[in-house]
């Protein structure tokens, strides 16, 4: 009788086998529940991020402003002062990076990846020069002369930088007016390259990527620019 009961208390192997059937769904559904790891954050956290860190400074700006307003210089000044820079120097620099990543990833979405990657430089570089700016303002630094001082720093990288910064803003002309797309077949007449018929393949921070039938050539984004630009009647996509 006990090893009848003890026959009839065991669980056979196909029990066993159910058992441990189910545990492993219920453990697969589990991990499947779970987000994989390194996803990158969603556009709309990105913006809250990038926006609260830019009112975490300028909220320093305000306290520094309308402290020195109501009390004047006093020994607690370079204190608040020392405080208060750190705080909108940390806080610029992550919300220009998260801001300019919010709006390269948005325009990314509407136009192209070069569109984004080009805002997404020019924003950051406007973003650190006012985060500079306004730190050197909170530390008594005259603004007239920081404008000054900018202004020629400005124009000496201008001249420098002619040709870099002409396809740079060149690029933004081209991705925003779009008188052509990538992958369409157009004709290029410009007194540099002459006549040319080619497809595109892509459009970059300094050059247009063009198929030609001798090649792959690449072409500044300023000489594109000037250049008068057609549409062939080949459809769009057709390689050669």
């Amino acid at each position: 009788m006990a090893l009848g009961l003890e026959r009839q208390q065991s669980p056979t192997g196909k029990q066993l086998a159910t058992k441990n059937d189910e545990g492993s769904c219920v453990g697969s559904k589990s991990m499947a529940r779970k987000k994989p790891r390194g996803t990158p954050p969603t556009l709309t956290s990105v913006w809250l991020h990038g926006i609260v860190a830019g009112l975490i400074g300028v909220a320093a700006i305000i306290v520094k402003n309308e402290l020195d307003r109501r009390h004047g210089l006093t020994p607690h000044s370079s204190v608040v002062t020392w405080i208060t820079v750190p705080i909108l120097l940390i806080a610029g620099i992550y919300a220009v990076g998260r801001l300019a990543d919010a709006m390269g990833r948005f325009l990314a979405r509407r136009s192209s990846e070069a569109a984004g990657a080009v805002v997404r430089l020019v924003a950051t570089g406007v973003g650190y020069l006012l985060v500079l700016i306004a730190v050197f303002a909170l530390l008594g630094v005259s603004l007239g002369h920081l404008i000054i001082g900018f202004g020629l720093a400005g124009v000496v990288l201008g001249i420098a930088a002619q040709q870099s910064l002409g396809n740079i803003f060149a690029s933004l002309v081209l991705l925003f007016a779009r008188p052509f797309s990538v992958g369409e077949h157009i004709r290029i007449r410009s007194g540099t390259v002459g006549v040319l018929d080619a497809w595109v393949l892509g459009i970059g921070l300094t050059y247009v990527t063009l198929q030609t039938e001798d090649g792959l050539l690449k072409v500044p984004n300023s000489v594109i620019l000037a250049s008068g630009i057609g549409k062939l009647d080949t459809p769009p996509n057709r390689l050669p």
